[in-house]
Parts: C-alpha cells; sequence; structure tokens
C-alpha cells in the first residue's frame, strides 16, 4: 500500500514539475514579443486628411505555412516527446492485477507446504543404482506406496549384511563374494 501511494505522489510531482516548466518557459518568451507580419505605422482610425490609402494588392494564395523555429515550438517538441501518464483507474488497474497474480502464487506455495504428511515406518529394501551406491528414494517411495501414500523422503535407514549358505558350511573357506551389505528404509515422511 506504501509503494502505490509512494508512486501516484510521485507522478503527481512529475506533473506538477512539467506544467511549472512549461509555464515559466512562456513567460520567459513573453518577454521577447511576436515579430510583425508587416512593418507599418499603427492606425488609430483616423486618416489624415487629403491622404487616401492605398488600394491593397490582390490577394495571392497563401504560403504553406512553415514552421518556424522558436522557443514556444521547441517547447512543444518536446512535449510531443513524453511519454503519457496513466489515468488513476488504469493504475489501480494495473496494481490490482499484480496483487491478484502475487496472491495465486502465494496460495500455490502454501497449498504445496499444506499437503498432508505423515511418517511411517516398516522396512523396505534401498535398490542398487547404477553407480553401485543404495537409491534409498527409490525405497522410501516404495514403503510410502505400501501404505497407501503416493511418495516419500527417506528419514531413518539401516543397513545390514547378507549372505549365502555357503558361509554355514563347516570348514569352507569364506569369499568376498559370499555375503553383501544390504540398505533399507526403516521410516519416510509420506505424501
Amino acid at each position: 500500500m506504501m509503494a502505490r501511494s509512494d508512486l501516484l505522489i510521485a507522478r503527481a510531482t512529475l506533473a506538477i514539475a512539467r506544467a511549472t516548466l512549461a509555464i515559466a518557459m512562456l513567460l520567459v518568451s513573453a518577454g521577447a514579443g511576436w515579430p510583425q507580419a508587416a512593418m507599418s505605422q499603427p492606425s488609430l482610425g483616423i486618416q489624415e486628411q487629403g491622404v487616401q490609402p492605398a488600394a491593397p494588392p490582390p490577394a495571392a494564395p497563401a504560403p504553406a505555412r512553415e514552421e518556424t523555429p522558436g522557443l514556444i515550438n521547441e517547447i512543444g517538441k518536446l512535449f510531443d516527446k513524453l511519454p503519457t501518464l496513466k489515468s488513476p483507474q488504469e493504475t489501480i488497474e494495473e496494481f490490482n492485477s499484480r496483487a491478484r497474480d502475487a496472491a495465486k502464487g502465494a496460495s500455490d506455495s502454501l497449498s504445496n507446504l499444506a499437503r498432508p504428511s505423515s511418517m511411517v515406518s516398516g522396512r523396505a529394501i534401498c535398490p542398487v543404482a547404477a553407480n553401485g551406491s543404495p537409491d534409498c528414494k527409490l525405497g522410501a517411495d516404495k514403503l510410502c506406496q505400501s501404505k497407501g501414500y503416493k511418495e516419500g523422503k527417506s528419514l531413518n535407514t539401516d543397513s545390514a549384511q547378507s549372505c549365502s549358505a555357503k558361509v554355514l558350511i563347516p570348514g569352507r573357506a569364506r569369499k568376498p563374494d559370499d555375503c553383501r551389505t544390504d540398505d533399507y528404509v526403516t521410516s519416510a515422511l509420506c505424501q
């Protein structure tokens, strides 16, 4: 609300400054006077006796009006180049449109946060990814899907060593590929 009133005050100040500048330029140029169309003595309606006024020459077509450079003309050109100001109604409509867009974005963000989430417990194995490390995101998703949710995020994991039955044979030497370590998701935050 504060930004809107500052914007309106700034625009009003700009309009007042422009008007003051134009009035000042008009007052300065008024002292210079306007050029006379014909250099003749002013007549107050009194004619000397015996002197007949000369007959006016035949009217020639008026030449095309040329643009005369001058202060007033240049000020007019300057005002033509200035951007037009929006009416208060247009400014308010633009502000309301921006406010609606911001409110929509905020409500979308809040709805993402307000989705019901729940912590579940269980045990789901983390499959081995292509790089050899456990992918516990997939394990959390499996655990959550088994509880009726769409997806999940791993909160707690556990590791266990799984060995083949060959390890239990008495007198057999253990080989490196007899046992492997499996990772499990034991709790997840589900949505």
